[in-house]
């Protein structure tokens, strides 16, 4: 059961990132761009992400306003990757986060174009100048923006989106799905402890564990979301259920049944909080509780 200081932590938390989202992304950018990109990543989704940047901060006592903008940062990847995933030349969706995708509100032109702006302005945010009032060292800033980048590039994300669009239809065996997923949705969760983590000071030992933590987190939480595809209905998951089963798209269900699947998101659990106690940090409490609601949530 979530704590009522953890839940208020959580407000806490998403309300800053809330505020730093809407602060940041433009409502002014030229011919409805900005109101796409708005649509895209405002008010809506977990914040997952964001959520464990600033865990992982608070857990090695970093820099509070680098992690806020490193937390501003992955969610705006986060967000642009589902825009593109949701058009028609990708998985073709029609429901996002309880209402329409962006390309079915405004169109697939200026949906791609929100997805590029939302990616370039995740760098934008993560190197302020000097005159900004939340400015951060370069080297940080260089460390943080490679993190994200090698996270959402051809080894993470989007490498992971294109095997998933090239296994449609075809068998993959239980190695070939985790790797596919340690990229698809797997490096940009690790990669949102480990930029949390890059904001104070972290010995290599502690680096080291808290990186398995964010490898078995991500997994997890595809497992998880996996599951919930089958068992929970649309308007519960606030996207199109059954859409990969519909696609023929492989999945931890359809690869290990159902049950195995349940069995391999408690074993995640487990391997992601026993990294946790090998980190040896004293506060990391609220990364035990994020990895515990991952697993446990219905939606």
């Amino acid at each position: 059961m979530i704590s009522a200081s953890f839940e208020s932590w959580m407000r806490e938390q998403l309300a800053a990132v809330e505020a730093s989202l809407e602060r940041w992304v433009p409502a002014d950018a030229p011919a409805g761009l900005g109101a796409a990109m708005r649509y895209g990543v405002l008010d809506g989704g977990k914040r997952l992400r964001p959520l464990l940047v600033m865990a992982a901060c608070e857990a090695v006592a970093g820099d509070a306003n680098a992690a806020l903008r490193a937390a501003v940062a992955v969610e705006l990847i986060h967000a642009y990757s589902l825009v593109h995933d949701d058009m028609p030349c990708m998985d073709n969706d029609v429901l996002r986060r309880g209402k329409p995708t962006v390309h079915v509100q405004f169109g697939e032109a200026s949906a791609m174009l929100a997805g590029d702006a939302m990616q370039a302005l995740a760098f934008e945010v993560l190197t302020p100048d000097a005159s900004d009032e939340l400015a951060m060292p370069a080297l940080l800033q260089a460390r943080l923006c490679g993190l994200l980048a090698r996270a959402a590039g051809h080894d993470g994300m989007a490498g992971g989106q294109a095997i998933d669009l090239a296994s449609t239809g075809k068998p993959l065996d239980e190695v070939r799905l985790r790797d596919m997923h340690r990229r698809k949705t797997g490096a940009l969760l690790q990669a949102s402890v480990l930029m949390g983590a890059a904001s104070g000071p972290c010995d290599p030992a502690v680096w080291a564990a808290l990186s398995d933590y964010g490898t078995a987190l991500g997994l997890a939480f595809q497992v998880v979301d996996d599951i919930l595809d089958v068992t929970q209905a649309s308007d519960k998951l606030g996207k199109t259920a059954g859409k990969d089963l519909d696609a023929n798209k492989p999945t931890y269900v359809t690869v290990l049944g159902l049950d195995e699947a349940r069995r391999q998101a408690h074993t995640l659990h487990e391997t992601a909080l026993a990294a946790l106690q090998r980190s040896g940090l004293a506060q990391a409490d609220r990364l035990q509780l994020l990895a515990d609601l991952v697993v446990d949530r219905d939606c």
